[in-house]
């Protein structure tokens, strides 16, 4: 799951459920390689709809594969009472592997990178392990939260982007930005206080992933630094998907037990288990790739200003589905938040203008 965007702003969404990942904004393989000889330089979809359409359906797939994840996620979690969110997440990176490897590899999508040395190994497989943590715990409490209060929590990324930014770089933000983080954090304690289903562990799993979010961000920024270090959001997930999916095993194995044979024990008799598991985790790969695709024909800021409002789509189409209760307290909580999350990022855009 891998998003373009800088470390210094968050997607906003919540995507902690979503397996996506975090990445910096970077060029095309186009712009950073010339022109690739794949499968789509000769057959273009733009031959056949025009750009407008063609964006709007991108548009439109990233809608769905964000909140469908997330929506199946809760589904298979909390009410079809598959409870291993562990095994789960590293469902999903074995996927994403797979996935990735047919899309860069045969499709070629993006141009092919490896690994240049072990130090570069190591600083992906940090930047993996924050990453499990952070998608673990978003997973887990879709178990105990509905979708709505998970989302409110997760709106609030940029207060700790802000924080471990400071602490790990010592960076400074504007006033205006601190500022801006208030409703953020002002907005999530309303709705925490009036959230007629708030589960304490939930929440505290809750805000680790979104605490995690934010660490990987930062700590991105700053391990894959130089030009050489770089990769592609695609390849990235090509290379953190299989380091996440190895050191999820051991703790799917000691805290889960033998989820293998209960998975397809359940399998034998439930097929449409079966169906829901593939589902989910190809979606969760579908994340990845219409992140990228909607930075590729839009932009990164166009990314982030569609999180801003995936949240509470996000949030109406839960309740809509799994009917749970709801207060005008936590909505206006939840709109506080949203509302403090868009004016940050109208902060950070003013601040970095007159940086420049």
């Amino acid at each position: 799951m891998v998003e373009a965007q800088s470390w210094t702003t968050r997607r906003s969404s919540n995507p902690r459920l979503e397996t996506s990942v975090d990445i910096p904004s970077t060029p095309t393989g186009e712009v950073r390689y010339g022109t690739t000889n794949n499968i789509f330089a000769s057959f273009s979809a733009t031959s056949f709809v025009s750009p407008t359409i063609l964006t709007a359906l991108i548009i439109a797939s990233w809608y769905f594969s964000n909140i469908g994840v997330l929506l199946l996620n809760k589904y298979l979690l909390s009410f079809y009472g598959y409870k291993y969110p562990i095994f789960l997440t590293m469902l999903h990176m074995i996927s994403c592997t797979f996935y990735s490897l047919i899309a860069i590899r045969w499709f070629q999508i993006v141009p092919f990178q490896q690994i240049l040395s072990r130090k570069q190994f190591l600083k992906i497989f940090a930047l993996s392990a924050i990453f499990c943590f952070s998608v673990v715990c978003g997973n887990t409490s879709l178990r105990y939260l509905p979708v709505s209060f998970n989302q409110a929590i997760g709106a609030t990324t940029p207060f700790f982007t802000a924080i471990f930014a400071f602490l790990i770089t010592c960076k400074k933000e504007s006033a205006e930005v601190y500022l801006a983080l208030m409703p953020v954090v002002f907005g999530i304690v309303l709705a925490s206080n009036s959230e007629p289903l708030f589960h304490l562990f939930g929440f505290l799993m809750c805000v680790g992933s979104t605490a995690g979010r934010a660490l990987k961000s930062v700590v991105q920024g700053l391990l894959l630094t130089s030009d050489s270090e770089k990769l592609h959001s695609m390849n990235l997930l090509l290379y953190m998907a299989p380091m996440a999916a190895t050191i999820l095993l051991p703790f799917t194995l000691y805290i889960e037990g033998n989820v293998f044979a209960k998975t397809l024990d359940k399998g034998r008799n439930d097929s449409f288990m079966v169906f829901l598991l593939i589902g989910n985790a190809t979606v969760a790969y579908l994340v990845n790739l219409t992140n990228f695709l909607v930075t590729k024909h839009t932009s990164a800021l166009t990314l982030q200003v569609l999180g801003n409002a995936k949240a509470a789509v996000a949030a109406v189409v839960s309740v809509l589905i799994f009917k749970n209760p709801v207060t005008v307290m936590g909505i206006s909580g939840f709109a506080v938040t949203i509302m403090g999350v868009v004016l940050y990022s109208e902060a950070k855009k003013r601040s970095k203008t007159t940086a420049h």
